[in-house]
């Protein structure tokens, strides 16, 4: 695996916060060479691991060598990745909750009393963080944007595989419930091309996908989105595939316990979006 060369270095200090460093990725004003953008949007998606793991770790599960982090730490002014790891450690510490410590310090001792009611707590802990993440990130903007959108079109198209698939299904029977028309994709006949052919412009696509991302979702979405059809996405990083093609996107990060993730945040957004498109079919826009 070879690198790629290192960009010129932006001309402005290095970000001093978690929400600076998005930002500066996020928006753009960066160009980062295919390896160093993988970093990115690995970081972006899983800020903790970046944190908390050892530079060995971090490359493996980025899917890069250890000397790419370096120089994605140069790429954003640090003199290497151990300074910018700081900053991902710093956005931790403001963020851990008095349980995360406790739980950490259970661990560190070995202590197992329990078990049962620390899975629950860790996991409804992990769902509650989701949850304020997303409530905290989400422009309603964009959040105003997509209901319109989802409220004028004749069919909602909804697309989500695996993980995302409980997302797209409860989207399909809120729709429903309320008389809203929709098709969900996901036949096991293998029909999912056809049907997708039908969608027109008058319609709207909602898209499901987080890493890994699901190919028959972002293949769809893509030929939905270079058809003109409008695209509404649910996704965890500015640089996922939906991105490029959506009329308006939602960043969604769920934090997990022990490896687990829940689904607590995306449906609290999908239900969100429900209640909208509903109210703006009855009303109208406000």
């Amino acid at each position: 695996m070879t690198d790629d060369p290192i960009p010129d270095l932006p001309p402005n200090a290095p970000p001093e916060t978690f929400a600076e460093l998005r930002e500066r990725l996020a928006n753009g004003d960066i160009r980062l060479p295919k390896r160093l953008k993988q970093v990115a949007a690995f970081a972006l998606a899983q800020p903790d691991e970046i944190a908390l793991g050892t530079v060995a770790k971090i490359a493996e599960d980025a899917g890069v060598q250890p000397s790419t982090l370096v120089r994605f730490g140069q790429a954003l002014g640090f003199a290497g990745f151990t300074d910018l790891q700081a900053v991902f450690r710093e956005r931790l510490r403001n963020h851990v909750s008095n349980y995360d410590e406790r739980m950490l310090s259970l661990r560190a001792r070995g202590h197992d009393a329990a078990k049962t009611a620390g899975f629950l707590d860790g996991l409804c802990e992990a769902a509650s963080r989701s949850i304020s993440a997303v409530h905290e990130r989400t422009d309603l903007s964009v959040l105003d944007r997509a209901a319109t959108i989802l409220a004028g079109a004749e069919t909602i198209y909804l697309l989500g595989q695996r993980r995302s698939f409980p997302v797209s299904s409860y989207l399909s029977y809120a729709f429903g419930t309320l008389g809203i028309r929709n098709t969900l994709i996901g036949s096991p006949l293998g029909t999912d091309t056809e049907t997708m052919s039908f969608a027109t412009t008058e319609d709207a696509v909602l898209a499901v996908s987080f890493t890994p991302y699901a190919a028959s979702t972002i293949a769809h979405a893509q030929t939905a989105g270079e058809a003109g059809i409008p695209l509404v996405a649910f996704t965890d990083s500015p640089f996922s595939p939906l991105c490029a093609h959506a009329s308006a996107w939602f960043e969604i990060v769920e934090a997990d316990f022990q490896g687990f993730r829940s689904l607590s945040a995306s449906l609290a957004l999908a239900m969100t979006l429900v209640v909208a498109v509903a109210d703006r079919r009855q009303n109208g826009p406000s």
